[in-house]
């Protein structure tokens, strides 16, 4: 089969990871590369013997097969407008904007248009996170308990809520997408901030706690925090009758009245198998996409009413959720 040429739009440390899968995997080529960084754009193409351009139209001219959009959140829009314009298979980065009424738009013209799509949600694609599923299919859950308690990433805009969206939507959004695939859809969310900023000149909170009321009956709480120096934990704890179960990138903790059971796990196995998936779904050869971008516009609705019910201190239901539940 010849090669898939990939183009990417971005060349920032997402980017990054992403190219040195893609260049990992049989018979994929980096064919180009642009970003308003003109020095980063040139320093990923150089690495991986690809094109620098010097916009997105210059870089759909190069006879992709793929474009991945690798961009900051509130750069989203216009990237995936020419991408799904010119027909081709559409990787988006989380989060996949700042705003709702973006994700809607591009969501219905991927609708419109019919090209494939996925989203960087790679925590899916995590072998513990199945066999999650696997032990709490017959089981419903009571308590779930999601933290993903960080430092403020060394990016500047990151900070600022208008460019970023805030720690729940720009980090978070894993776990959140992990509590909506194990446990279902969150009908309601209250949650608060603490108002102080975690490094000087921020616009976002430096904690914020939520709860959650899920359309099946369960409840639970999401912690965030952006003041450490490190990254402390990002997971969940989720509670059934007569089970106890914790998740994180690096591994599954079963405890039930059978005693307690470790499952290691990889993270970079699921940064990898994001990738091999998509790219084996734009050959034709398989179709393991777990998160199209439809799916990640439910994620991300849910990050943003958690955001605004924080900034707002009011009760925020989904917008996904009311489209599906009346």
């Amino acid at each position: 089969m010849p090669g898939t040429r990939v183009g990417l739009i971005g060349a920032g440390g997402v980017a990054q990871r992403h190219a040195r899968v893609l260049a990992s995997l049989p018979d994929v080529q980096i064919a180009g590369v642009t970003d308003v960084a003109a020095d980063a754009a040139t320093a990923l193409a150089e690495t991986y013997s690809a094109r620098v351009v010097p916009d997105v139209d210059a870089l759909l001219n190069e006879k992709l097969d793929a474009v991945y959009v690798c961009v900051p959140p509130f750069a989203h829009g216009p990237a995936e407008r020419s991408v799904i314009a010119a027909g081709l298979p559409l990787f988006v980065e989380k989060p996949i904007s700042l705003d709702l009424a973006t994700a809607h738009e591009i969501s219905r013209s991927i609708t419109d248009s019919g090209v494939l799509t996925a989203v960087g949600h790679h925590w899916r694609y995590l072998a513990v996170v199945e066999q999650a599923r696997d032990v709490l299919a017959d089981r419903p859950v009571r308590l779930v308990t999601g933290s993903w308690l960080d430092k403020v990433p060394p990016v500047p805009w990151w900070p600022h809520r208008e460019q970023s969206g805030g720690p729940i939507v720009e980090q978070a959004a894993h776990v959140l997408d992990l509590i909506r695939h194990v446990v279902g859809e969150v009908a309601e969310v209250t949650a608060v901030g603490n108002g102080t900023p975690p490094v000087a000149g921020a616009t976002i909170d430096g904690a914020t706690a939520a709860a959650l009321r899920f359309v099946n009956g369960a409840v639970g709480t999401l912690t965030a925090t952006c003041v450490l120096g490190w990254k402390e934990r990002a997971g969940l704890d989720i509670y059934a009758d007569g089970l106890a179960l914790s998740i994180s990138e690096t591994g599954l903790t079963i405890r039930d009245a059978d005693g307690t059971r470790t499952m290691d796990n990889d993270p970079d196995i699921a940064r990898v198998a994001v990738d091999r998936a998509f790219v084996a779904a734009v050959r034709g050869e398989n179709d393991d996409i777990r998160v199209p971008y439809a799916e990640a516009l439910r994620t991300h609705a849910l990050a943003l009413a958690v955001a605004e019910a924080a900034a707002t201190g009011r009760p925020v239901a989904p917008k996904s959720v009311l489209s599906r539940h009346g």
